[in-house]
């Protein structure tokens, strides 16, 4: 559209034609240069005429002034040929042609497209142009060769080699200005007939009838001679008649013969040759009408000739005759050429020098004569033809509001009346709303350019008085119901200029709404040029997606329909509209990019900056704030999406409908949301099918919400182990694939150091669980789903999901990596159906992150209420704009520092594979009795095709877990916990002998192995933990040594089940007497194998050296079992006892033990703990002497134990287990009768006879009693043998209760031993005599001198007497 200007009254306008096949590059070149001439000095004007025809010539050749001139791009349309007269600047005056020419061109055929081109744009019957004119620019430096002379008149050709050719297209121009004056006064003769100024009079807006039937002229014959004589008439015409009006409306006609190569153009007039004053021309004029017309004709006429004196004296006359109401817009129109001339003559006489105000502002007379003629145009009521007269008033009426704002923007925007004001309002150039005044100012369709602020445009304001309000009031105007009146460009036209000026004020809601209805006016030029192409088939297949699915009646079956291409030029200057007019309301439609597809080259691997670009882009959008209101969004949108399918560009509507459904899903309804995504989905099958470069990019935010790797079953899973662990002994081995025993029984580190990174294992499949979200009413179609790695080579299949409405849908993905190394898991690359896809990064959610996250919210958070943000600003992308927290000086040292880390995974090289294949047990379930031993055969198959050379074995039961616990919670005392240590290490309920099982499984092979399976009470399962690797690989295999190998388990669970048959109990360890082995007298007879046997057992050498071992049996279960102590202890024979339990019965069993005597440093060492633990601090309240008897109460135990042994067999059976005693508890008497005393003590009686031979005093038949008789001397003699390793020095003391009774000769406390040595003894004989019978007991206690006296008690013995006088 040509820029509307304020002085176009005072232009001629010239049309610029291109000429035969003339180059497009070519043709701008030229019409730029001849663009560049806006004006034309009064001074250059030359002509021959000195008739009146040169009338509108300067006066004199150093006249001043200039002829202004435009370049419109188009000529004005049919229907404002009734403003021919009314406003002849509005019209093309001058017609250049522009060609190019060759050696081989033709110039009689460059003349005669020339002449074609005139008559294509300018109908045969048409006044205009008054001049024409052809520039022939020659190609290359040859000549033509060619001499024009008087043949080719019209055309001008302009050699290659011609230096400053622009100033030689200037000199030509103003000879065709020259030519326009001049025609304009062949016109203004006509018109001052009395004939003419009838015609001039007779309607709103006259047009001149043909030449034919205007009178004769009345020109001397001179003239004649020269022009063609006009027939004359008799009588004037009915100027009201309909026949009148249904004349052409050209007032001059323009004939041509066309001659071989010659065309000539002839102009017919009837103005005398003769020129006549100015002031007697009105008496040459009739009386019939009014002559203020023919005077503001006059007075244009002078306007356009650059002669301002006489064009304001006209004008003023023609404003003094205009009274009748059908003069109103004449009156007007003559206002607006005295509004124009000032600015002219301002422009001419300054310079560049700024005008000096008065009281007055200078443009205030102007602006009132504007407001004049803006109320006098309504004024007008046609009366002829309404309907064409109202769209010429409507046209003149809007014409006349926009040169009044024109006049207001432009003193406002050059800060004031000055050359910046008049450059503007005379030669706006292609942007006028851009002044230097306003270098910021945006394009009305500029998204990214920023505005004034407020305090600039008020600035403006301040400097000129003129307020924006005073623009926008006068602007406002022009807009209103009669731009209905007006034609399609025309309406355009001013809405356009009404737009861009609401933009350029400020006024940007304004500004858009207008643009709604430019927008509304180019899609009916659209839709009419679509229908005046083609018929209805072609139409119904490229109006839209809406009439896709009508079907196409009348067409008959079989018919193939053609679609016609669509003209895609202007396209995008359209949707920048739409798009600007959404962003105004704050949609924004490009918030889904459209991208190029055979461009596409989207690296998955982004550098790391754009990755936290995009993290910090999502995290702005999720704390987006909602703008404007709902309704009127939609609304715009469908405005929009209409838009786009209308032109059609279907793309343009997938990428509206996709990017309004990202932002207002929440406020939608879901008819709205199914109706947007239904609209994008045809219209991108749409494109698709019609092969369309352009695709949208994904355009559902983010779609995955989590990424997680599934572990690896526990049959695949790969166990690190540090390869310097083999070159340890078997053992270590052992132990190292049974779980390497921590020292520690609870290692808080050992629970914290897990595997940061999950494994994996090369060419093996494993499975990731993608979690996406569809926060919409419909279900969300993606056509591709796959994941985005890096690291080592991975191989994934993509597949098509469908996300369910409004919800979360989790997707599983399997895969496999190729390479051992690490596997970096990014995100996923999604597409959508007609899409292209995009990545999206999923990084890992580290404290860092969230913190640095928190960190970014409470900032925005906090600005968002500190600051009021008022209008436009309040835009989401404006608000973030001003925010300090999101400025990129602020956040680029935080995405500097900021490292993105993924989800990694480790993967291994290749692994063999295991199965089990079958077990000995049935339905993996064993059943045992306490103590008893079995076996469980296991089947291992190799079903993978690497080898397995090492194979350990480690065994988990229900009893470990439990004694572990008690063992961490440290409520045990010692003696408890060596026992459940104990129980533990020495007794396990599963054991394997791996020296004796091979280790090498061939790939689809089988191995058996036998695990020994161990009954214990409260034992209920058990799993069996198969572990095996493959260690010895191939060196070709291998990139470097590894430092690491790894394992794999097989587990297979045992359901055990334990009998609890046989209890131990009520241990003792008794001292050996005489009645121990004396045959009772009710046995005397007795002759049973079980008497005799216990019997012999018991019958043992010296009875001080032996002790007797007892415990109770008993049978808890319903079968009766054998049971078998052994007694295996060393320097003794070996001896066993063997008895039938029935069931429900106890049995006790004796066995005799010879006492033990350990050392002392033996007995004084610390309790044992079996797991190794260190920093165990043992919280114990014991005294010495009390933790030493503890001490020797557990050695002394243990050393019972390795001696005694029990064992059990079923009766009548082969079934057969052993026997604990660990439950059994030791006391300080058991103690006492089990250890070796320190120092022995013998007492005996004996009496002398005469001759003093020793004689025994006689033994009750027990042999437990002396029976001495009273009142007689018999002797004590007491024995003491040191037993100990080392001397003694020893004092012994007697008691002899009841000492009342007892007569003794000598001291019996005391009494010096003196030192013994190893195995040395000493008697002492001590005389004594009962005075009494009855009971005695004597005592007698060895002491060591030099200990303590807890401690100094190395040796006791007693003795029983029942003295009697029978």
């Amino acid at each position: 559209m040509d820029p509307f200007t304020y002085a176009s009254l005072a232009q001629i306008r010239i049309l610029l034609l291109p000429v035969g096949n003339i180059r497009r590059s070519t043709y701008d070149k030229w019409a730029q240069d001849i663009r560049g001439i806006d004006n034309v000095q009064l001074a250059d004007i030359t002509t021959d005429v000195k008739d009146e025809r040169s009338r509108f010539m300067p006066n004199h050749q150093l006249a001043s002034g200039y002829l202004h001139l435009s370049y419109p791009t188009h000529p004005p349309p049919d229907s404002h040929t009734p403003l021919s007269l009314f406003r002849t600047s509005s019209f093309p005056l001058v017609a250049i042609g522009i060609a190019s020419c060759g050696e081989n061109d033709s110039l009689a055929t460059v003349l005669t497209q020339f002449q074609t081109s005139l008559h294509e744009v300018f109908p045969h019957d048409s006044m205009f142009p008054l001049a024409s004119n052809c520039f022939v620019f020659e190609e290359s430096d040859s000549s033509t060769n060619i001499n024009l002379g008087d043949s080719f008149p019209g055309l001008v050709v302009i050699p290659n080699a011609m230096g400053h050719k622009k100033t030689y297209v200037g000199t030509l121009i103003a000879d065709l200005c020259s030519k326009v004056l001049v025609e304009l006064a062949t016109v203004m003769q006509t018109l001052e007939s009395p004939l003419g100024n009838e015609y001039l009079n007779a309607t709103p807006f006259p047009i001149l009838p043909p030449a034919s039937e205007l009178p004769r002229s009345l020109d001397d014959e001179p003239r004649r001679d020269s022009m063609p004589l006009l027939p004359s008439h008799t009588s004037q015409p009915d100027l009201a008649s309909p026949a009148f009006r249904s004349k052409s409306p050209l007032g001059i006609k323009r004939t041509s013969t066309i001659g071989p190569s010659l065309l000539q153009t002839h102009r017919h007039s009837s103005l005398p040759t003769s020129p006549a004053p100015t002031k007697k021309r009105p008496t040459t004029i009739g009386v019939a009408s009014s002559h203020g017309r023919l005077f503001k004709v006059l007075a244009d006429f002078f306007l356009l000739a650059g002669r301002l004196e006489e064009a304001t004296i006209w004008y003023t006359e023609s404003i003094v005759l205009f009274k009748h109401p059908q003069d109103a817009p004449w009156h007007a129109s003559a206002l607006e050429g005295l509004a124009t001339i000032p600015v002219v003559e301002a422009w001419s006489s300054t310079h560049g020098v700024n005008g000096t105000a008065g009281d007055k502002d200078p443009w205030a007379d102007i602006a009132d004569k504007l407001a004049q003629a803006i109320a006098l145009y309504p004024k007008a009521v046609p009366t002829t033809e309404p309907e064409a007269t109202l769209s010429l008033l409507a046209y003149l009426y809007c014409s006349s509001i926009l040169r009044h704002s024109t006049l207001l923007y432009s003193v406002w925007s050059s800060k004031g009346w000055g050359p910046l004001a008049f450059t503007s309002m005379i030669q706006p150039g292609p942007s006028p709303f851009l002044p230097a005044t306003l270098a910021n100012n945006a394009s009305p369709t500029s998204a990214s350019s920023a505005r004034n602020s407020y305090a600039a445009l008020e600035r403006l304001t301040s400097i000129t008085g003129i307020t924006r309000a005073q623009i926008s009031a006068s602007l406002s105007q022009a807009h209103g119901p009669w731009l209905l009146h007006l034609d399609a460009r025309e309406r355009v036209r001013t809405l356009q200029f009404i737009a861009a000026m609401f933009g350029s004020l400020g006024h940007v809601r304004k500004e858009a709404y207008v643009l709604r209805e430019v927008l509304g006016c180019i899609l009916d030029l659209i839709v009419c040029g679509r229908d005046e192409r083609g018929t209805g088939s072609a139409r119904v297949l490229s109006a839209g997606l809406t009439a896709r699915n009508t079907p196409l009646g009348g067409a008959a079956q079989g018919t193939v329909g053609i679609r016609e291409n669509e003209r895609t030029e202007g396209n995008e200057s359209i949707l920048r509209l739409v798009k600007h007019v959404c962003r105004v309301h704050g949609i924004d439609l490009e918030a889904v990019k459209l991208v190029d597809i055979t461009a596409l080259n989207r690296d998955s691997l982004q550098s790391e900056s754009s990755e936290a670009a995009e993290l910090d882009e999502e995290f702005m959008a999720s704390t987006r704030e909602p703008f404007g209101w709902p309704e009127l969004q939609i609304g715009i949108i469908r405005e929009a999406i209409a838009v786009a399918e209308a032109l059609p560009d279907y793309p343009a509507v997938a990428q509206f409908s996709l990017s309004s459904l990202k932002l207002l899903h929440p406020v939608m309804s879901a008819g709205d949301q199914h109706h947007l995504y239904s609209t994008a989905s045809r219209a991108l099958l749409t494109a698709k099918r019609r092969g369309e470069r352009r695709a949208v990019d994904y355009w559902s935010g983010k779609p995955v919400v989590s990424i997680e790797v599934l572990p690896l079953p526990l049959v695949r899973l790969p166990i690190e182990k540090p390869l310097s662990i083999l070159s340890h002994s078997a053992t270590g081995t052992t132990a190292m694939l049974t779980g390497v025993k921590d020292p520690f029984l609870y290692n808080p580190r050992k629970l914290m150091s897990g595997q940061a990174k999950t494994v994996l294992v090369q060419n093996e499949p494993f499975e990731l669980v993608v979690t996406l979200q569809n926060p919409y009413v419909f279900d969300l179609d993606l056509q591709s789903l796959q994941l985005s790695t890096s690291g080592v080579p991975f191989v994934s299949k993509a597949s098509p999901v469908v996300v369910p409405a409004n919800s979360y849908h989790p997707v599983t993905i399997s895969g496999r990596a190729l390479e051992p190394g690490t596997l970096v898991v990014r995100g996923c690359i999604v597409q959508a159906p007609g899409g292209v896809s995009r990545e999206f990064i999923l990084p890992l959610s580290t404290d860092e992150e969230e913190e640095r996250r928190s960190g970014r919210r409470s900032a925005i958070e906090c600005e968002a209420g500190r600051s009021k943000h008022a209008g436009l600003d309040a835009r989401p992308w404006e608000k973030l704009s001003k925010r300090g927290s999101t400025q990129p000086g602020t956040t680029s040292s935080s995405t500097a520092k900021k490292t993105i880390r993924f989800l990694e995974c480790k993967v291994v090289p290749e692994q063999p594979l295991l199965r089990i294949r079958r077990t000995s047990l049935t339905h993996g379930a064993v059943m045992l009795y306490n103590g008893e031993m079995s076996t469980i055969r296991i089947t291992l198959e190799n079903v993978s095709s690497m080898a397995v050379d090492l194979l350990r074995l480690t065994f988990d039961d229900s009893t470990i877990a439990p004694a572990q616990q008690a063992l961490a919670d440290g409520d045990l005392s010692v003696f408890e916990t060596y026992e459940t240590e104990y129980d533990l290490v020495h007794r396990p309920v599963f054991t394997w002998n791996s020296e004796r099982e091979p280790h090498q499984i061939e790939p689809g092979r089988k191995r058996v192995i036998t695990v020994n399976c161990f009954g214990k009470v409260g034992c209920t399962s058990g799993v069996v933990h198969v572990s095996y690797a493959l260690v010895h690989r191939l060196p070709a295999s291998l990139q470097e040594p590894p430092e690491v190998f790894y394992t794999r388990q097989l587990s297979y669970p045992v359901l055990v089940t334990v009998y609890h048959m046989l209890e131990c109990q009520a241990m003792d360890i008794l001292s050996y007497t005489g009645a121990t082995t004396t045959k009772s007298t009710n046995d005397a007879d007795d002759t049973s194998l079980d008497i005799k046997t216990r019997m012999s057992l018991l019958h043992v050498g010296e009875i001080a050296d032996w002790c007797i071992f007892s415990i109770e049996v008993r049978n808890t279960y319903g079968r009766p079992f054998e049971v078998t102590f052994e007694r295996n202890q060393e320097g003794v024979d070996f001896a066993s006892v063997t008895s039938l339990v029935a069931p429900g019965s106890t049995m006790r069993v004796v066995l005799p033990v010879k006492k033990i005597s350990l050392s002392e440093e033996h007995v004084s060492r610390p309790i044992p703990m079996l797991s190794d633990r260190q920093y165990v601090v043992t919280a114990s309240n014991l005294t010495a002497a009390q933790e030493r008897a503890q001490r020797e109460l557990f050695w002394y135990r243990e050393e019972l134990f390795k001696v005694v042994h029990g064992r059990w067999r079923e009766n009548g059976g082969t079934r057969a287990g052993d026997l604990s005693l660990r439950q059994q508890r030791m006391t300080l008497p058991m103690l006492e009768s089990l250890r070796v005393e320190t120092a022995r003590v013998r007492m005996t009686l004996v009496q002398y006879d005469g001759e003093g031979n020793v004689q025994g005093v006689p033994l009750d038949p027990a042999g437990t009693k002396y029976l001495p008789h009273p009142n007689e001397f018999v002797y004590l003699q007491t024995a003491i043998v040191n037993l100990s390793p080392s001397e003694l020095i020893l004092t012994l003391n007697l008691t002899l209760e009841p000492s009342d009774h007892v007569v003794y000769q000598g001291e019996l406390l005391d009494i010096p031993i003196g030192r013994l040595g190893k195995g040395e003894s000493y008697e002492v004989e001590t005389p004594v005599a009962f005075v009494a019978c009855g009971r005695f007991d004597f005592s007698a206690e060895v002491r060591a001198l030099g200990t303590s006296r807890d401690s100094s008690l190395v040796g006791y013995g007693k003795m029983l007497i029942a003295v009697n006088d029978s």
